[in-house]
């Protein structure tokens, strides 16, 4: 996005901390939220440290700790939910299914962001929550994309669709890659790629 902006052979200046997936997954599935929070304040710290303008955190669940990570460095954190929710918002719809992991989907963190903009979430039903969850850990975290999946996955859209659901939220940075935004029944929106505009929107202001 940079390069598309400055042309040239212009690039972002990038300082990458990358965790250990399987460190963040047990504490994860053990809702040890203060011990993700320590994982990621320390990492967000060290990229303070190294110079960095502004925070991202490359994950939509783990953005239930966003606000104790901001607490750790005095740069701004860019919230994933709070520049999906604009996103949303700018579209006028106000009501929208939201995918992601059970995390994602049955806790508040996401669905406040978007009530704060008259946004009405919406979530599939216990059997799809334990569907999605299970392939987002047991299939994407392992780069498995399989047809059967992405099929399921435009039943359950097109199920919310039938509940009032005027777009649909790809919470979890990985579904984009089963799913593109243009294949949804209803507008999709890609948070990776939210996300990112929101950053370079920063770094170029």
């Amino acid at each position: 996005m940079v390069n598309d902006r400055l042309g040239g052979v212009e690039a972002a200046k990038l300082v990458l901390y990358s965790v250990n997936f399987a460190e963040v997954k047990r504490l994860t599935l053990a809702d040890d939220w203060d011990g993700l929070a320590v994982l990621m304040q320390d990492a967000a710290r060290k990229l303070e440290a190294a110079g960095c303008d502004c925070l991202m955190i490359g994950a939509n669940t783990m953005h239930k700790i966003a606000d104790e990570v901001q607490t750790a460095v005095q740069v701004p954190l860019i919230n994933i939910a709070t520049v999906t929710a604009a996103t949303v918002a700018e579209q006028n719809i106000r009501k929208v299914a939201l995918l992601g992991t059970r995390y994602t989907m049955q806790l508040d963190f996401y669905a406040k962001k978007l009530a704060e903009r008259s946004i009405e979430t919406i979530i599939p039903g216990q059997a799809d929550i334990d569907y999605i969850n299970n392939a987002i850990y047991e299939e994407f975290g392992k780069g498995i994309f399989l047809p059967a999946t992405k099929q399921r996955f435009l039943e359950i859209i097109r199920a919310l669709s039938g509940e009032g659901a005027e777009g649909v939220i790809f919470g979890c940075t990985e579904i984009p890659m089963l799913i593109s935004p243009k294949e949804s029944p209803v507008p999709g929106f890609d948070t990776t790629h939210i996300h990112a505009k929101a950053a370079v929107d920063f770094a170029l202001s």
